[in-house]
């Protein structure tokens, strides 16, 4: 079970927000009958099929590459570093994680070390913000009972139903920046559970084998991301 009150996070919340911000990927642990059948067609040279490969990971591994890499530019080298690293390393795929996982492992290896090299980062584990993020609280205190009230820790007002928003205003495009911004500003072990998961669609295995963390601490942070992106737009949705 997810830490903090189950009424925070309503069934629905995510569903609508997730049609446009999760990308559409399977989910299974290890490669497809398609990966096989990609990755053959990329050994053999199959332009049109790098190109296809291409066009459906760019976008997320620059999204990617920029929570470790202090700017834009260097984030694009580290994107094109990957490509030539998984056109070298094809025949060196054996197809014991999904190939989409393989590129993003590809991907995160590069740009730690392109980060640490920019003096920018320390192995993930080790980060002061991935220990406190830890133990800070998911919910602003003051949305609880004190114990001097009548029932301390439960909600003095309960999170709003988005029920009956409108699903064109949920889906807006101001809606997506919101979300976006929310989680630029979240701290970084936060951001990266949460960009994976929720914005580029990996299972829990594959956030916890990208970022090396465990599945326990995986599961805290980003159960404290959504909270904070739902606040966010619980403050949006107000301002009617």
């Amino acid at each position: 079970m997810e830490e903090g009150p189950s009424q925070y996070l309503q069934p629905g919340d995510r569903a609508a927000i997730q049609q446009r911000v999760t990308a559409t990927h399977s989910s299974s642990g290890i490669a497809t009958e398609e990966d096989a059948r990609l990755v053959e067609a990329l050994r053999n040279g199959n332009e049109s099929a790098f190109v296809s490969l291409i066009n459906m990971y760019h976008s997320s591994l620059l999204r990617l590459a920029m929570i470790f890499v202090p700017s834009q530019a260097i984030a694009e080298e580290v994107v094109q570093e990957t490509w030539l690293g998984v056109l070298n390393g094809l025949d060196r795929f054996e197809g014991r994680s999904s190939f989409k996982t393989w590129i993003f492992r590809i991907l995160t290896n590069r740009a730690k070390t392109r980060a640490q090299r920019e003096r920018r980062s320390v192995p993930f584990s080790s980060l002061p913000e991935f220990s406190s993020e830890l133990h800070e609280s998911a919910v602003e205190p003051e949305r609880f009972q004190g114990p001097d009230q009548r029932w301390p820790g439960h909600w003095i007002t309960f999170p709003r139903s988005w029920e009956d928003i409108p699903e064109e205003r949920m889906l807006a495009q101001e809606t997506m920046t919101r979300i976006q911004e929310a989680i630029d500003t979240l701290p970084v072990g936060q951001r990266e559970v949460i960009t994976l998961r929720d914005i580029e669609g990996c299972t829990s295995e594959e956030a916890c084998d990208l970022l090396g963390v465990s599945e326990a601490n995986q599961r805290v942070l980003l159960h404290r991301a959504r909270c904070k992106v739902r606040r966010v737009l619980e403050r949006y949705f107000e301002e009617e």
